[in-house]
């Protein structure tokens, strides 16, 4: 039975995995809102093309092409010297960056250096994320059940919704005490400021604990790798394409549901941006217990056939939900879109369970890394850019819907790539350290 103490650091683990990851996503959202609402007339004035030309690259590729970095960076550290060193380091790289960009002076006071700074920032923002999740999701696995590694490490896939949670509380709440005039000038640095108080809570709980008793196994056996990077490539080809492709259909998934809605449901169909965030905000409740609920039912069943399950739904479910909203229903929209996050989050729950355990446990954390950092370049990053091509070449929802299909489908590839769990590996390690992992 596991000792008081273990359940204690399993708590802590869970919550400094959850706190992390909201933080990214807390940071991602606040972005995206400022480069809509702010950043253009602050730091990309139109009199200068080449500033125009930063603020593209800044919102829509700087925060994706710089995650592969993290991931080789910090995935191969994470193996190496432990996980719980490397997330502290990716925290505060996470943290310091988006403080920095909350203070950073604006194009009408140091002119173009500002921009440039604000793209390197973003930059930074994104090697640092590249790194956290794979490390997120052992810091709460590696310290429970592997028998139950669903559950334990849905704490990273709850960052997303929790963290659009609290941006758009923020936004709001700063847009509804504050004048345009206080919003641009100073309210929105408000919003990137709060971040220290994230990260100030996430290196309090991070910086108590112990590092994962897998690794600490790994460790007392001097079986740390060398080449970690090569040994994926090398040993564990299959794993990381399972891993990659098993992605895509969520990512791709979640990019309709919160951010390409936004776009179809104003300007096809006739609502106002509030009914859309009204759906978004609700779906994004709902995936708070619909996560970790779907990570538990992937450890008492089949994790792939509960993924793939999922994966079927998602590629259906578009091309019910584009009809149904297209009458302009506000309650039939937020029943559709509590739907999709809902089917999005029975892949998404398991996913982290299901690309760690493509890897040996040796090599997770950089395998873990590389997946997802790669996935998210050709999934993440391009589905809203795609989504608004081809509604404007169409004219259409239906190229929308066959390109959800379309990577629902490849996910579906990566599962039947990928291997199922073997806690066998786990408990075979922790019997170095004379003790069972927590329940």
């Amino acid at each position: 039975m596991p000792t008081e103490i273990d359940r204690r650091s399993l708590v802590k683990a869970f919550t400094a995995s959850l706190t992390g990851t909201s933080l990214e996503w807390y940071d991602f959202a606040v972005y995206s809102a400022a480069a809509a609402l702010v950043f253009p007339q602050l730091f990309f004035p139109e009199s200068d093309p080449l500033t125009g030309a930063l603020l593209a690259f800044s919102t829509y590729a700087v925060g994706y092409v710089s995650r592969p970095l993290g991931g080789f960076v910090f995935g191969r550290l994470g193996d190496v010297v432990g996980r719980k060193q490397v997330l502290v380091l990716t925290l505060l790289l996470i943290g310091v960056a988006t403080f920095l960009i909350g203070v950073l002076p604006t194009y009408a006071t140091i002119g173009v250096a500002a921009p440039i700074i604000l793209v390197l920032l973003r930059f930074a923002q994104g090697v640092g994320v590249g790194g956290e999740w794979g490390g997120a999701v052992l810091l709460s696995s590696e310290f429970g059940d592997p028998r139950k590694r669903g559950f334990w490490s849905s704490a990273a896939q709850i960052g997303p919704p929790a963290g659009n949670l609290l941006s758009n509380g923020v936004l709001a709440l700063l847009s509804a005490t504050l004048t345009d005039e206080a919003f641009l000038g100073w309210g929105w640095r408000a919003a990137f400021l709060l971040s220290a108080v994230l990260v100030g809570f996430g290196l309090w709980i991070r910086l108590r604990l112990e590092d994962t008793p897998v690794f600490r196994a790994i460790q007392q056996r001097g079986e740390q790798p060398a080449a970690p990077i090569g040994d994926v490539f090398r040993t564990q080809g299959r794993g990381l394409l399972a891993g990659v492709l098993s992605r895509i259909g969520p990512d791709v998934s979640y990019a309709l549901f919160t951010v390409f809605v936004i776009t179809y449901g104003t300007t096809v169909v006739g609502m106002s941006r509030a009914q859309v965030l009204t759906a978004i905000l609700v779906g994004s409740a709902c995936q708070l217990g619909l996560i970790p609920l779907a990570g538990a039912v992937s450890d008492r069943f089949n994790r792939r056939a509960v993924y793939a399950a999922a994966a079927v739904g998602s590629a259906i479910w578009p091309f019910v939900f584009f009809p149904a909203i297209d009458a302009g229903s506000t309650a039939v929209l937020v029943v559709g879109v509590v739907v999709g996050l809902a089917l999005h989050s029975f892949m998404y729950g398991p996913q982290a369970a299901f690309v760690t355990e493509q890897f040996t446990p040796r090599l997770r954390y950089t395998g873990s890394s590389l997946a997802y950092t790669i996935a998210g370049v050709f999934g993440g990053a391009i589905a809203p850019l795609a989504f608004t091509a081809l509604l404007g070449a169409w004219a259409s929802w239906v190229p929308v819907a066959l390109y959800v299909l379309v990577a629902c489908l490849v996910t579906l590839a990566g599962l039947v790539a990928g291997r199922d769990p073997n806690p066998d590996e786990d408990e075979e390690l922790l019997v170095t350290l004379g003790g069972t992992a927590a329940a």
